[in-house]
């Protein structure tokens, strides 16, 4: 027996243990290969390190963000829907976390985050068939939606910068949005109908509303109809001052003084915000323990970031009211100055305790001026507009801003009077054409 034994020990030793310590490398390399071909790793939702769950996401977008979600994917319990349908539609101008916030919620869900790219896909793409696409980027962005589709469950399909994409290749997902909750693709060049029905995939569109000219994006009515549409660039109802304080929350971990606050307790945050705001000394106790010289450094640095803040709201509701009007009742040249979180944290980056007022106007004017390179012509009256917002024009700057207004309306109301020419010519052409027409009748 001892013999056998040692000879099954050594077969096993020699020949099975071998055999399978190849079979499971083989095994790894494979999946290795198979994950780097399907590109797994890029599905899984990448929450930034400097995201921050503010009070404007726990009290205004997770709640209406979840009452969308719920009538998509469902919720449990002995209420839940059947009738699944809908679909969510994020809007902003860039730089207000749209991504963050649902790849922050698809973590929390545990849901696959399949990003399809706006841009990738462009205004020549129709069709959901990769064979279809004209190059390498869109069929890779449509192999990923398919592959989305042929997942089945679990997943939210996040399609981003959708105001590159075309309007017919946007109501492919119509019939999603509503009970049918069915959609037609393309996978491994086969065609497949998708039914959703009862299944955890939901549907987010996310885009600028607002061209390079300031026009809207087009969106099929149909399906708009069928989405719960969210400005999270706008105040939404009456939460002006959750969204306010937004700028300050979402800016700390950019700050270097401010970093260390941010891992610590949230109640202290709105403490120190309200002895910035006051100037008093709250009685409150904190949560965290602070040192005399920590708390006078971060209620400091944040009397600069309020002012900071003002000036960044004050140009995003002016960018945001002058890309919202049509072209036909502008009175001044268009505002494309930005004020997003991307905004705020660059320049609270720059921000010391030490910094008196008019280094922060220096470093907000400093910000706005190399924004404004990339506007090229329009540089000059962007910047103009911006010293009005934030009550810094000299009286050689209001004297310019003031001619470039008038040179605007006298430009417009000479397009008008030229228009209005054209369409006198061209009545003129037709009345003299019917007249010839009459003539000819009467001669025979």
């Amino acid at each position: 027996n001892y013999n056998t034994f040692v000879q099954k020990l050594t077969h096993y030793i020699e020949v099975v243990a071998p055999k399978f310590v190849a079979y499971e490398e083989l095994k790894r390399s494979l999946l290795h290969r198979k994950e780097t071909e399907m590109r797994l790793n890029e599905f899984k939702p990448q929450i930034l390190s400097s995201f921050v769950r503010n009070k404007l996401i726990n009290e205004v977008y997770l709640p209406l963000v979840g009452n969308n979600l719920a009538k998509q994917i469902g919720t449990s319990g002995e209420n839940k829907r059947t009738d699944r349908m809908g679909m969510l539609l994020l809007i902003s101008p860039p730089g207000y976390g749209k991504t963050t916030l649902m790849e922050y919620i698809a973590g929390r869900l545990g849901l696959i985050f399949m990003k399809i790219n706006g841009p990738s896909l462009g205004h020549e793409i129709t069709s959901v068939d990769p064979a279809k696409a004209g190059n390498a980027a869109s069929r890779e962005e449509l192999k990923k939606l398919n592959l989305a589709f042929e997942m089945g469950d679990n997943v939210m399909i996040y399609i981003d910068d959708i105001q590159h994409c075309n309007p017919e290749f946007l109501q492919k997902f119509i019939t999603v949005a509503d009970g049918q909750r069915k959609i037609e693709g393309v996978y491994n060049g086969i065609s497949k109908t998708y039914d959703f029905r009862g299944k955890k995939v939901c549907v987010v569109m996310a885009g600028n509303p607002y061209t390079e000219t300031g026009e809207k994006f087009q969106i099929p009515d149909m399906l708009a109809n069928r989405a719960d549409t969210y400005n999270l660039g706008d105040i939404i109802g009456d939460t002006e001052q959750a969204f306010v304080m937004s700028y300050i929350e979402n800016s700390l971990t950019s700050n270097p003084t401010l970093a260390s606050l941010a891992s610590k307790s949230q109640k202290d945050l709105y403490s120190f915000i309200q002895m910035a705001q006051t100037g008093e000394q709250s009685a409150e106790t904190f949560e965290a323990s602070y040192s005399a010289q920590e708390v006078n450094e971060y209620v400091a640095v944040l009397k600069k970031l309020i002012t900071i803040r003002d000036t960044i709201f004050a140009v995003n509701k002016q960018y945001i009211a002058s890309a919202a009007q049509a072209e036909a009742y502008r009175t001044e040249p268009h505002f494309k100055l930005q004020g997003s979180y991307r905004d705020m944290n660059k320049i609270s980056e720059k921000v010391v305790s030490v910094m008196n007022d008019q280094e922060i106007k220096r470093l907000l004017l400093s910000h706005y001026e190399n924004e404004s390179q990339t506007l090229t012509a329009d540089t000059e009256a962007n910047m103009l507009k911006f010293k009005e917002l934030t009550n810094t024009m000299d009286a050689k700057e209001t004297e310019r801003w003031e001619s470039i207004i008038t040179v605007f309306r006298k430009n417009k109301e000479g397009n008008s009077q030229l228009q209005m020419n054209k369409l006198i010519e061209r009545v003129t052409d037709i009345s003299a054409g019917i007249q010839s027409v009459s003539e000819a009748l009467n001669k025979k």
